[in-house]
């Protein structure tokens, strides 16, 4: 019964995230670790609460941070590839 759980618990959200597109995939996945370490932050300060809320915010913030940043070497990838094509 254990394993079952355990396997649904790994399983199901993975396959939630199949239909996202990569910017909500880098907010949820930023949200989720930014909630985990504020939550361990937040229980050795005495509220895991409040840090995990922090961090999920701290996390969501950089999660879409990385996603401009990543949106931003693709478009630079496909203009230098655009112009290495116009050359030949």
């Amino acid at each position: 019964m254990k394993k079952l759980l355990l396997f649904a618990a790994v399983t199901i959200p993975l396959a939630a995230c199949a239909d996202m597109t990569p910017t909500q995939q880098r907010a949820l996945t930023g949200t989720a670790i930014g909630a985990g370490g504020g939550a361990a932050i937040g229980a050795i300060a005495g509220n895991a609460g409040l840090g995990a809320g922090i961090g999920a915010g701290a996390g969501l913030l950089g999660g879409l941070l990385v996603d401009r940043s990543r949106q931003a070497q693709d478009a630079a990838f496909q203009q230098g590839f655009a112009a290495g094509q116009q050359r030949r």
